[in-house]
């Protein structure tokens, strides 16, 4: 049943106001909250516009004047609309998810309207928007090989580094791509986003070791990961070494290639490799590598072309490098901490 707003009293409007937009911001939708209410969906928009610019007051029976709006009520309906239900690679982006700097990139080209972040992260909490992490699913793993590592191999590892006086590093390789869906987007309170991919996208490859020290050394690729480009790793890794080195990968067919077989036998007492439990990248501490760096390097920035897609990834790497506290704080996850 539809509201006739003439043969309401001004109290009785501001009351409806005040509840439309609290239960917009508290994660319901727009057009929900229209049909539960009797209205209709462009004046739910008005009235957050409404409020974006003169707050709670701009919704009483008498609003007080605040500073001009600057998107209507029909362009904040549009801004909705777009970052819950399209890619941003439908609007030419080329990056998979969204972010508060494109989607200030995309009210100003759509509107000419310039914003702050803070104003466009304002914004969007008020639309009941927040930005949320997609789920993984853990991979399958034996229980007993994982007790095994953590209570006895890895024990075994350390005593035996001390011994030769050895550094320990954990390494692992991973790639971002211009889709990832690693970091955070925005969409509906309780309602987890769902990505859909194109075929235009561009990626880098990474390698990286960190050991419980704080020390990260890494490298970047255009090249897929592979044997060839894992031995380079490695000889980058052992250049300038006063120390023994054990590096503790996964058992990936790349790790255990016949030409890093072969590399290792010739480097006696410089490089020894030794291997996780199977589907066990939880206990590697360098795993966090990667999250930090997508989440907090590559996911927080416009992302366009190869060359930025390896600025942004070099440029947080490079930060980790700088700060071993930070580092360190991989080896105090609770899968991880047996490593510190």
């Amino acid at each position: 049943m539809k509201i006739d707003g003439r043969k309401l009293s001004h109290s009785q409007l501001e009351i409806i106001r005040i509840e439309v937009v609290r239960a917009v911001q508290g994660g319901s939708r727009p057009s929900d909250v229209a049909r539960k209410k009797g209205l209709a969906v462009r004046r739910v928009f008005e009235w957050l516009a409404r409020y974006r610019a003169g707050g709670w007051d701009s919704l009483r029976a008498k609003p007080v004047p605040g500073r001009p709006k600057r998107l209507s009520g029909t362009q904040v309906g549009w801004i909705y609309r777009t970052v819950t239900s399209k890619n941003p690679m439908q609007l030419k982006f080329t990056f998979a998810l969204w972010t508060r700097p494109m989607i200030r990139d995309l009210i100003r080209r759509k509107y000419g309207v310039r914003l702050s972040l803070a104003s466009v992260g304002r914004l969007l909490a008020q639309l009941g928007l927040t930005c949320q992490k997609p789920l993984s699913k853990a991979f399958e793993q034996n229980p007993s090989l994982v007790e095994a590592w953590i209570k006895n191999e890895y024990p075994h590892i350390r005593r035996l580094a001390k011994k030769v006086h050895a550094d320990i590093y954990f390494a692992d390789e991973s790639g971002v791509r211009s889709d990832f869906h690693a970091g955070t987007t925005w969409a509906p309170k309780g309602k987890t986003p769902v990505i859909r991919h194109t075929g235009k996208r561009f990626s880098l490859n990474m390698i990286s070791a960190v050991s419980s020290k704080g020390e990260l050394r890494f490298m970047t690729s255009k090249k897929r990961i592979s044997a060839e480009l894992f031995l380079e790793f490695l000889r980058r890794l052992v250049r300038g070494a006063d120390r023994e080195i054990f590096l503790i990968v996964d058992g990936s067919p790349v790790h255990k290639a016949k030409k890093i077989t072969n590399y290792l036998k010739s480097r006696p007492g410089l490089i020894r490799l030794f291997f996780l439990p199977p589907y066990s990248p939880e206990l590697n501490p360098d795993e966090q590598v990667w999250n930090d760096v997508k989440n907090h390097g590559v996911g927080r920035s416009l992302i366009q072309t190869p060359s930025e897609l390896k600025s942004a990834a070099e440029s947080r790497l490079r930060y980790l490098q700088k700060n071993p506290d930070h580092v360190r704080t991989f080896f105090q996850m609770k899968e991880t901490l047996y490593a510190a």
